[in-house]
C-alpha cells in the first residue's frame, strides 16, 4: 500500500519522469538482449592437446602467459610446443579453456548496467520524494519496492542471464591481470574498470548497491525479516576495511610476484562468488565463499562487498567525488538518531559527525525518509552540507 499512496502523490511530473525513465531503461535493456550472442557462439571453438599454447591463446582473448598460467605450466613455457609434449592432456585443456570461456565478458551486459544505474540515480534524486507530499508525510517517501524490484532484476539478468561476467569486481582485478601481461588487450580492460567506475561516480556507488548481482543478492537475503536483533551489530569499519585493504595489498604482492616469486596468481580467483552466477565452482574454495558469505549476509550487511571486493574498496576511495550521494545538512540537524538507526551500516553515522573518510554508503536510501527536520538528502553538494 506505502507505494500505491507514493505513487498517488507524485506529480504529474514525476509521473511523466517515471514512465519515460522505466522506457527508456527497458529499451536500453533490450538492445543488449538483442546484442546477445547466440548461444552456439558463446562455446567457441574446440581445442585439443596437440595444439600449441600461441595457437590456442588469442582465440580465448588471453595472452598465452595467461593461458601458461592456467595449465600450471611456467608463465615462460614455449609457446609453439603442442601441449600434449608438456604433458597436458585434453582434459586438463577442456577444463582450463572452459574456465577461460566464463572470463569472457557478455558485451551486452554493460546495457544493463547502463540503464539501471542512471534510472536508480532519477529514483533517489527526483522521484523518491514526491513534491504533492510534504515533510510531514515523509513515511510515503522512498517506498522499498522499487529498490527490491531493481534488486531482482539485477540477480536475474545481470546475474543468471547473463553470467558472471562482466561484473565490478572482475574489472577491478582484470586491471591489474593486464599488468602483468595476463590479457593481449589491456586498453580495454582499462576501459571496463572506467565505465565502472564512472557509474560509480554518477551516483554514490549504486553500481554496487543496485545493480552488482551479487550485491544485490546480498542485499536480498540481509533484507529478509530474519535475526533482526543481530543485525543491529555493526561490525567496525576500521575492522572491515582493513580485512579489505589487506586482501587487496596481498592480491597486488602475489599478482607481481612480489610474494611467492611466481607473477601471475590472482587471490581473487580463489573466492570469486560470481561463479554462481554460472553454477560453475573451480574448486572447493569459491564454494565455500559462496555460502558463508550468503549465511553471513542473513545478520550483517552485504559482508563480501564490506570484507573481500576489490572494487568496493576503490569505488569507496571515489565517493568522495561522487556526483550524487546522500547529504546532511548540518545547519538543520538535531543529531537525533534516526538516520544513523536507519543505516545498516556506520555510513550514516561518519556523515553526521563529519568524518573524512566515513564508511561506504551504498544508496540504499533508508535514511532518507526518517530525517523529523528533513536534514537528509540525495542529490548533488548543496551550501553548508557534508
Amino acid at each position: 500500500m506505502k507505494t500505491v499512496h507514493w505513487f498517488r502523490l507524485l506529480s504529474l511530473r514525476q509521473q511523466l519522469t517515471l514512465l519515460l525513465t522505466v522506457a527508456i531503461g527497458a529499451a536500453v535493456i533490450l538492445a543488449g538482449i538483442l546484442l546477445q550472442p547466440e548461444p552456439g557462439e558463446k562455446h567457441g571453438p574446440h581445442f585439443h592437446a596437440g595444439m600449441s599454447i600461441k595457437e590456442i591463446a588469442p582465440r580465448l582473448g588471453v595472452t598465452g602467459k595467461a593461458l601458461a598460467r592456467e595449465l600450471k605450466l611456467p608463465l615462460d613455457a614455449p609457446k609453439n610446443r603442442p601441449l600434449r609434449q608438456m604433458n597436458i592432456t585434453d582434459e586438463q585443456l577442456a577444463g582450463v579453456t572452459g574456465h577461460l570461456r566464463s572470463h569472457g565478458d557478455a558485451g551486452a551486459k554493460y546495457f544493463f548496467f547502463l540503464a539501471l544505474v542512471p534510472a536508480a540515480v532519477v529514483y533517489l534524486t527526483r522521484l523518491g520524494r514526491p513534491e504533492k507530499a510534504d515533510s510531514k508525510q515523509r513515511k510515503h517517501w522512498y517506498p522499498r519496492l522499487p529498490y527490491i524490484l531493481a534488486l531482482i532484476l539485477s540477480v536475474a539478468v545481470a546475474g543468471f542471464y547473463y553470467g558472471k561476467s562482466p561484473n565490478p569486481m572482475e574489472g577491478a582485478v582484470k586491471l591489474f591481470k593486464s599488468m602483468v601481461g595476463l590479457y593481449p588487450d589491456p586498453a580495454a580492460k582499462v576501459g571496463a574498470f572506467l565505465f565502472f567506475i564512472v557509474l560509480a561516480v554518477i551516483g554514490n556507488k549504486v553500481i554496487c548497491g543496485w545493480a552488482c548481482p551479487f550485491g544485490a543478492l546480498q542485499e536480498l537475503i540481509y533484507s529478509l525479516p530474519l535475526l533482526r536483533e543481530k543485525k543491529r551489530r555493526k561490525p567496525p569499519f576500521a575492522l572491515t576495511n582493513t580485512i579489505r585493504t589487506g586482501l587487496f595489498v596481498l592480491m597486488l604482492l602475489l599478482l607481481f610476484g612480489i610474494i611467492g616469486g611466481h607473477r601471475g596468481f590472482v587471490l581473487y580467483h580463489y573466492i570469486n562468488p560470481f561463479n554462481l552466477f554460472d553454477l560453475h565452482f573451480e574448486n572447493i574454495i569459491i564454494l565455500l565463499t559462496v555460502i558463508v558469505v550468503l549465511a553471513a549476509a542473513f545478520y550483517t550487511y552485504r559482508p563480501f562487498c564490506r570484507f573481500i571486493c576489490p572494487f568496493g574498496l576503490i569505488s569507496w576511495l571515489f565517493e568522495r567525488i561522487s556526483l550524487y550521494r546522500v547529504r546532511i545538512d548540518r545547519d538543520r540537524c538535531t543529531r537525533c538518531g534516526n538516520c544513523i538507526r536507519a543505516c545498516p551500516l556506520n555510513a550514516a553515522e561518519g556523515r553526521v559527525e563529519g568524518r573524512r573518510l566515513p564508511e561506504d554508503c551504498f544508496s540504499c536510501a533508508r535514511c532518507l525518509n526518517v530525517c523529523p527536520v528533513d536534514a537528509v538528502r540525495y542529490g548533488p553538494s548543496p551550501k553548508r552540507s557534508r
